[in-house]
């Protein structure tokens, strides 16, 4: 079994982990779960994230022959696009994501997005696997957070997407549309039944209280003696009602309403207008005796 090689970039407004991971042997790799900078309140796009990670497939050589998304994020824009452009790598991502586009596609009127998830280079299903050089990349599918969710499995190391976090940390919201809290419990024992010393690599880490430092790897073993929310003896009955309660108080992720519209398009903003501009779309919800026909005038 190949072990891959890893280097992980934090991107801390976001709190998001991107992954170079590639064969030691071929030079041969993938980028998991890219950021696009983008700050809401001006607008504006910066591809500093994305030079990061390019800048070490440069030195370190490699040959990315995909960009896998582990879900459709809702609190950061993909990168995808950019690293495609640059190294001629593909998109992919888990097959439900047609189940996503047809929640969001009515919602922000896109039309533009191609049917069956035609954004994307490559639709994976449970089991299917990738060769990547040396290394065998087989697809868990692991829902519950959103519909779509996949882990990557290479070598002993799965990237998680966003269906575990740190033990200390926890889980993550399963309230999203389409998202399911007995899923995600689900998803989450089917990872923590392999092997104790699997390697479990983390998309965001939000340093739970008490932790002075930043963290993303964990173990299987860890999560199943130490997670807080879904360690063993945590019935799945226990977790739903926990989950559940949590969920009712979070916020809205900032990023939310433009991360949506451009990952469900592979990492593709909306086409512009005739002016140019490509416009990101605010849904308005009324509530009370508000009348937005008559605010408009």
């Amino acid at each position: 079994m190949t072990k891959p090689a890893i280097r992980a970039f934090f991107d801390e407004p976001t709190k998001t982990v991107t992954y170079l991971v590639w064969d030691p042997a071929t030079r041969c790799g993938v980028v998991i779960d890219p950021v696009l900078d983008y700050d809401a309140a001006s607008g504006e796009v910066d591809s500093k994230s994305v030079e990061e990670v390019l800048a070490a497939v440069h030195s370190e050589r490699v040959r990315v022959e995909w960009v896998l998304e582990t879900h459709v994020h809702a609190d950061h824009l993909s990168g995808a696009p950019l690293i495609k452009a640059r190294t001629g790598a593909k998109i992919g991502i888990g097959e439900h994501i047609k189940d996503v586009q047809n929640i969001f596609r009515p919602l922000f009127n896109a039309t533009d997005v191609k049917p069956e998830g035609g954004d994307f280079d490559g639709l994976f299903a449970d089991g299917d696997v990738l060769r990547v050089g040396e290394m065998t990349i087989e697809i868990l599918y692991t829902p519950g957070h959103t519909p779509a969710d996949v882990s990557y499995k290479i070598g002993d190391a799965i990237f998680v997407g966003d269906t575990l976090f740190m033990p200390d940390y926890g889980t993550a919201r399963a309230d999203f549309p389409g998202g399911d809290a007995h899923r995600l419990y689900r998803s989450m024992r089917r990872l923590l039944d392999l092997p104790p010393d699997t390697r479990l690599f983390m998309c965001h880490d939000y340093k739970a209280p008490g932790r002075d430092e930043y963290a993303w790897e964990t173990t299987v073993r860890e999560q199943r003696t130490g997670n807080k929310h879904v360690r063993d003896g945590v019935t799945e009955e226990e977790f739903v009602a926990m989950r559940t309660a949590r969920d009712a108080g979070l916020s809205p992720p900032s990023l939310l309403l433009p991360s949506i519209q451009v990952n469900i398009r592979a990492g593709r903003f909306p086409p512009a207008t005739s002016n140019g501009v490509h416009y990101m779309l605010v849904p308005v919800k009324v509530k009370g005796g508000a009348d937005p026909d008559a605010v408009s005038g």
